[in-house]
């Protein structure tokens, strides 16, 4: 089973942002972490949580580092007995606001993971995508997590916006490479609705060259790719989680959580869910979905497809595929090597 927590503020809007987020409700941030706490109360009832059946937390947002770690410690006294004693702790950060003290204090919760949202070494770049950090703040908070003695330590790229040139993203993977990390996110631009930057989505490069670029550069370093956007010399065991289509529960406004085949969804805005934090939706999917995501998600990382999950239209299908080339096999499972061909590999699978 694995944990997601949602932290829903942030300093500031970046213009490609569509997650649940506000910059104008800090001072619902205590009336929040109770909130949080007393929905997670609920869920590890729901999902029939034993002592040391909680794989991994995750704590995201938003930007978890906007809440100072003392508000995090109740949640943590609840959820301790319930981790096991290796589990991945995972909190997301923003460089601006990841100060040394807050770190430290997140270490001694017992946070174990750090994910920077960095996204840009270039400081126009970052002005240009309302980034509140600047190229020196990234660099000194992964220095100050890695100081503290953090196990592990992500950061965040992002690639495919206006201007972007090979140049310019050699250098972010350069500096990148300078600093104390095991694991790189790199996403593509992508526009999404409600954003600052649908209202302009011609800053999105379609240059699929790009994408290939970043991957060769950042494997070539010894990251390996172990999902189309997530590369590493360690892989993030919550990130693989999802991608194995295990247990979660999602705590905060604008969560999700799974279970079997029920998807939850907490309320979104802030004063509602901390008013009633179990207020919260339920969705059924069909072994049909389940299916379908599952074949999404095995092709788009390196967890594969169980061929006993198929059927015998779908098995021959696949067959094909690995005849032609175009996916690997085991005795067990189907194995894509071209990440960036997983959708249209799965589209015929599934047709």
């Amino acid at each position: 089973m694995l944990v997601y927590i949602h932290i829903p503020y942030c300093d500031s809007k970046c213009h490609y942002c569509a997650f649940n987020t506000y910059v104008d409700k800090f001072d619902t941030r205590e009336a929040y972490m109770r909130a949080l706490y007393q929905q997670i109360v609920f869920e590890l009832k729901r999902f029939g949580a034993k002592e040391n059946s909680i794989e991994t937390l995750f704590i995201g947002g938003g930007t978890p580092s906007t809440v100072v770690s003392e508000l995090y410690t109740p949640i943590f006294t609840l959820l301790m007995p319930y981790l096991q004693k290796d589990a991945e702790i995972t909190t997301e950060a923003n460089p601006n606001s990841a100060t040394k003290e807050w770190l430290k204090g997140m270490k001694e919760l017992g946070v174990n993971r750090v994910s920077f949202g960095v996204q840009s070494f270039d400081a126009e770049k970052l002005k240009r995508l309302n980034r509140a950090h600047n190229p020196q703040q990234a660099k000194d908070a992964i220095a100050h997590a890695h100081a503290l003695g953090f196990q592990h330590i992500s950061l965040d790229l992002i690639y495919n916006y206006q201007g972007d040139t090979e140049s310019l993203l050699l250098n972010d993977i350069e500096t990148a490479f300078t600093l104390p990390i095991d694991h790189i996110s790199a996403y593509e631009l992508t526009i999404e609705d409600a954003t600052k930057f649908a209202a302009t989505p011609e800053v999105r490069q379609d240059d699929e060259n790009l994408a290939f670029f970043v991957t060769e550069q950042i494997e070539s370093r010894g990251f390996k790719a172990y999902e189309i956007s997530n590369f590493g010399t360690y892989q993030s065991k919550h990130n693989k989680g999802y991608w194995q289509t295990k247990d979660y529960i999602g705590a905060g406004a604008g969560a999700v959580g799974f279970l079997k085949d029920k998807r939850f969804y907490p309320q979104t805005e802030i004063d509602a869910y901390i008013k009633n934090p179990l207020h919260i939706s339920e969705e059924v999917l069909t072994e049909e979905a389940l299916l379908t995501e599952k074949i999404f998600l095995g092709l788009r990382s390196d967890v594969g497809i169980e061929k006993d999950s198929l059927s015998t239209d779908m098995l021959q299908r696949a067959t094909l595929l690995c005849d032609e080339k175009k996916l690997n096999q085991t005795t067990t499972h189907f194995y894509n090597e071209n990440f960036f061909l997983s959708d249209e590999l799965a589209l015929y699978i599934l047709r």
